[in-house]
C-alpha cells in the first residue's frame, strides 16, 4: 500500500488495516468482516462483573478500551461502520459522546440497546466474524475463521507507525512511576505503598493498567508472577522488582526494573551483570535475527555472570549442557509486545499458521519468530534464586554451587531488567523504555 504523505499516522494506520483485512477477506472467501468489542461478565451467582477486556481486534481499529457491547463492520470498498454502544443508563457513567479523528473516518451508528447492533450487521454473503462466543447476537455468532486469523495475526507483529507512537507515549506514562516506585521502596514503603504511587505516578487505576502489577520485595523477587501486594512494611527492604506498564489508546508497556538498598556487595554486583548484559542482548534485536538465537545468547551471557560472580564453578558450556542456567532463569528472553502485553503470532513461522518451535529445553519462550522492522519485543532476562528449583538442581547430578553464596543471594530473591525494544530495518534497534528513562 503507497501512504499519502499528508495522511495523519491515525489515517495512515486505518487505511493500512482496511488493505489488510480486504486482502484477507478476498483471500478466505469471506464478503464482510464483523468485529465484536466484547461484552461484560459477571461473577458467578453476583451482579458484580469482572473487568472489561476489549478484544485485541477491535482495539485495531480504534483507540477505544472500555466499550463493550460495539462492533465494527468492514467491507471491500467502503468506509469501516462502527456500531458503537451509548446506552442512557444512570446507574453507571456510559460511554462519552464520540470523538477524536477516528470519527469523520467511520460510518457511525449508535445504539442505546445492545440488541439492537444485530440489525446493522445482518448483511449478505459470506461473513467473518471475529469475538468470544459470548458477544454473539440474534443471526450474528463468532466463527473466528482459523485462516483468516492466522493471515491478521501475522501482520499484527509489525507496527506502524501510530502503533509504535502509541507505544512510545506508553512508555514516557510507565517511565515516572517506575522512579516513583524505586523512590518509595528506598523510602522502606509497604509493596502495597510502593504499588499506590506508581498508579499516582502513571495517572492509571488498577483497571488502566496492561496487566497486573507486579511489586516484590525482597525474598518474593523470586516469585516470577508474584500476585500479591503486602500492606505490612518488611523489617528489611533489601531488594525491589517492579514489572509494570502503563496504556495509551488499547496500547501496552511492559518494564522491569530492579533496584537494591546498597550495602551488600555480593548483590549490587549481580545487579550491575545483568544490566550490563540486557543491554548487550538488547542490541542483538535487529531485522533478520532469530529471537529464539538471541533466547539462547541469553542463557550464555547467564553462564557467563555465574561464573564470573563465584556462584557456579563450572564452565560456560559445562552450564549450558546440563540446563544450569535454566534453574536460575526458568522462563523466555521476552514477547511480542502491542495491543496485547504477550501479543498474538509469537509462534507463527507463516502467514498460514505453521509453527516455529521452541528451542529444546526451552519450553516457555513466547516469541519463536525471525525479527522483521516494525516489531517491537521486550528483552527481559533475569536471574533468581527460586527454592523449588534450587531444590532440583541439588537433587540433581553434582553442580558446583557456592551454596552458601546462594542461600545468602537467595534473601534478595531475584533480578529481572526488561526493556520495550523496537527491531528497525538498518542500524540497532530503537529502545523505547530507555529513552522514556532518558527524557525525565
Amino acid at each position: 500500500m503507497v501512504e499519502n504523505a499528508g495522511m495523519t499516522t491515525y489515517a495512515q494506520h486505518l487505511s493500512q488495516l482496511q488493505a489488510q483485512a480486504e486482502s484477507a477477506l478476498a483471500r478466505t472467501g469471506f464478503d464482510a468482516l464483523l468485529i465484536a468489542s466484547g461484552i461484560e461478565k459477571y461473577a458467578f451467582l453476583d451482579d458484580r462483573p469482572y473487568l472489561f477486556q476489549a478484544n485485541p481486534h477491535f482495539k485495531h481499529w480504534l483507540p477505544l478500551s472500555n466499550h463493550p457491547n460495539s462492533w465494527i463492520v468492514v467491507r471491500p470498498g467502503h468506509k469501516p461502520r462502527v456500531v458503537y454502544y451509548q446506552p442512557d443508563d444512570y446507574w453507571h457513567v456510559p460511554p462519552s459522546s464520540p470523538t477524536g479523528e477516528w470519527v469523520d473516518a467511520v460510518e457511525l451508528i449508535i445504539i442505546s440497546r445492545a440488541e439492537e447492533a444485530a440489525a446493522h450487521l445482518q448483511l449478505p454473503g459470506r461473513l467473518a466474524i471475529i469475538g468470544e462466543a459470548d458477544a454473539r447476537l440474534a443471526g450474528v455468532e463468532p466463527n473466528n475463521p482459523q485462516d483468516l486469523l492466522n493471515l491478521l495475526h501475522y501482520q499484527r507483529a509489525r507496527k506502524n507507525g501510530y502503533e509504535l507512537d502509541q507505544m512510545r507515549a506508553a512508555s514516557r506514562r510507565a517511565a515516572p512511576a517506575h522512579l516513583a516506585a524505586r523512590d518509595a521502596f528506598l523510602a522502606g514503603a509497604s509493596e502495597a505503598e510502593i504499588h499506590r504511587a506508581y498508579l499516582v505516578a502513571a495517572g492509571h487505576t488498577d483497571r488502566d493498567l496492561p496487566y497486573g502489577n507486579i511489586v516484590a520485595l525482597n525474598e518474593h523477587c523470586a516469585v516470577l508472577h508474584y500476585q500479591y501486594q503486602d500492606v505490612q512494611r518488611p523489617a528489611e527492604s533489601r531488594s525491589f522488582l517492579i514489572d509494570a506498564g502503563a496504556q495509551v489508546n488499547g496500547y501496552a508497556s511492559d518494564i522491569t526494573r530492579t533496584w537494591s538498598q546498597g550495602g551488600d556487595a555480593d548483590f549490587d554486583a549481580l545487579l550491575a551483570a545483568m544490566e550490563a548484559a540486557q543491554l548487550a542482548l538488547v542490541d542483538e534485536v535487529r531485522d533478520g535475527v532469530d529471537y529464539r538465537d538471541i533466547h539462547l545468547s541469553t542463557h550464555r551471557h547467564l553462564a557467563g555472570i555465574l561464573q564470573a560472580q563465584g556462584i557456579v564453578k563450572m564452565s560456560v558450556e559445562a552450564m549450558l549442557e546440563q540446563g544450569v542456567t535454566s534453574i536460575f532463569m526458568p522462563h523466555g528472553i521476552g514477547h511480542l509486545l502491542g495491543l496485547q502485553v504477550h501479543d498474538i503470532g509469537g509462534f507463527m513461522a507463516d502467514e498460514f499458521g505453521q509453527l516455529a518451535p521452541k528451542p529444546e529445553g526451552h519450553p516457555y519462550l513466547r516469541l519463536t519468530r525471525k525479527l522483521q522492522a516494525g516489531m517491537v519485543v521486550t528483552i527481559e532476562p533475569g536471574l533468581y534464586f527460586i527454592p523449588t528449583l534450587l531444590r532440583q538442581l541439588r537433587a540433581g547430578p553434582a553442580a558446583a554451587v557456592n551454596w552458601p553464596l546462594v542461600e545468602h543471594l537467595s534473601r534478595f530473591g531475584g533480578i529481572r531488567i526488561e526493556d520495550d525494544v523496537v527491531c528497525r530495518a538498518e542500524g540497532g534497534p530503537e529502545n523505547m523504555t530507555r529513552e522514556a528513562f532518558a527524557a525525565l
